[in-house]
């Protein structure tokens, strides 16, 4: 790949930081958000599958009527809608205004995901595509390094609007490295038809694909969404600790979406059977892990290693699965893919929040542990579909 590649995947990368960012940053603000608005933590936590929520339902239906739209423009614009909606939760005293923000941030986030990740994919030879995604889904993970830290760091010290004000900045910072660095984006030549929508939305193998998608990913945030009151009501470490503990997560799950790309290259469902089944067993040690506080930096690095692992390898067989099944349709089913991430995160947050209401804040991690066998079954199904249909190259 070309320097001008390069940077202009990191140009991805930036924007892809601040999303991030704006997204995951309330893990860590969990209980100062509640506080402030004198609301219960899993109150608080829908902001978190509201945002989630919002992703899932309004990404696809922007995404098919906004196809004829110059993607650049396109990118350009979500950034600019991504960055005012941050604005206005820097300026909520409300929990309302709070999510309506969160809402309309949430759909710029997901249609920017799902048109920059066909813009990295174009960008590139097909034997590098899951290298592009992971390095523009590299900016996402470098959020959870610095982003959220940085945002909790804050949030504790200068309260949490000031948070979003700072994520605001970072948008604007995306938004005009966008303008400078993508270069002119070739529109697809074939128009996006209801009978390519139909074809893509009811293929099995489509659906089994996003299937795996949700269930992967909702069983990371089962856990994940909850991970500050656990560190100090279970691992017993206290609130100014946090921001470090979430830095060495961080850094673990950024390497994790590094060695997730690298393996996506070639035939990315092969490898995600190992992932799944590698993420499902880390899970289930966070059970003897964080009660302790000496190795629940083990169980950090471990769950935060193959957390996101999964990203790369679900976007580009998602949109290898397009390209067989429905190729003008390939933006929607880029879409589709962020609305599955999505859609696992809000019920991942749903079913932690009932564990932490009903059951235990550990009971989070079998449960997610579940969700990603599920996951890894699929991933199995799926490989062997794909053999049995020669879809790729062993």
């Amino acid at each position: 790949m070309s320097a001008k590649i390069y940077i202009a995947l990191l140009s991805l990368a930036i924007s892809a930081f601040a999303i991030g960012t704006t997204e995951f940053v309330l893990v860590g603000l969990l209980q100062t958000v509640a506080d402030d608005l004198s609301i219960s933590i899993t109150r608080a936590g829908t902001l978190i599958s509201g945002y989630a929520v919002a992703i899932a339902v309004g990404t696809p239906f922007i995404a098919t009527f906004s196809g004829r739209f110059p993607k650049k423009q396109l990118l350009l614009l979500l950034m600019a809608i991504f960055t005012l909606g941050n604005l206005l939760a820097a300026f909520s005293h409300s929990y309302g205004l709070l999510m309506l923000s969160r809402v309309i941030t949430a759909i710029a986030h997901g249609v920017y995901f799902a048109v920059a990740a066909t813009v990295a994919v174009d960008m590139v030879p097909a034997s590098h595509k899951g290298t592009a995604v992971s390095i523009m889904f590299t900016g996402l993970t470098v959020a959870t390094i610095a982003g959220v830290p940085m945002g909790t760091y804050i949030g504790q010290h200068f309260g949490w609007r000031a948070t979003f004000g700072v994520v605001a900045a970072l948008g604007f910072i995306a938004l005009v490295s966008n303008g400078l660095a993508i270069g002119k984006v070739n529109q697809d030549s074939s128009k996006l038809r209801l009978s390519d929508i139909r074809k893509l939305v009811f293929n099995n193998r489509i659906l089994l694909a996003l299937l795996m998608t949700v269930l992967g990913f909702g069983g990371t945030f089962t856990l994940f969404t909850y991970l500050t009151p656990i560190l100090e009501n279970i691992s017993g470490y206290s609130p100014g600790s946090i921001t470090l503990l979430l830095l060495v997560y961080g850094v673990a799950v950024a390497i994790g979406n590094l060695v997730g790309g690298k393996l996506a290259n070639a035939h990315p469902v092969k490898s995600l059977r190992l992932v799944f089944l590698c993420q499902s067993i880390v899970l289930l040690l966070q059970i003897v892990l964080l009660p302790s506080k000496q190795l629940t930096i083990l169980g950090l690095i471990l769950m935060g290693f193959f957390a996101f692992m999964m990203s790369p390898g679900v976007q580009a067989y998602i949109l290898t699965l397009a390209e067989k099944f429905a190729p003008s349709a390939k933006n929607l089913a880029s879409a589709l893919n962020i609305s599955a991430f999505n859609i696992g995160i809000a019920a991942g947050s749903t079913i932690g929040g009932y564990a932490v209401d009903h059951l235990g804040y550990l009971d989070t991690a079998w449960l997610g542990a579940i969700m990603v066998c599920g996951a890894m079954l699929l991933a199995m199904l799926n490989y062997r579909l794909d053999r049995q249909q020669q879809l790729f190259e062993e």
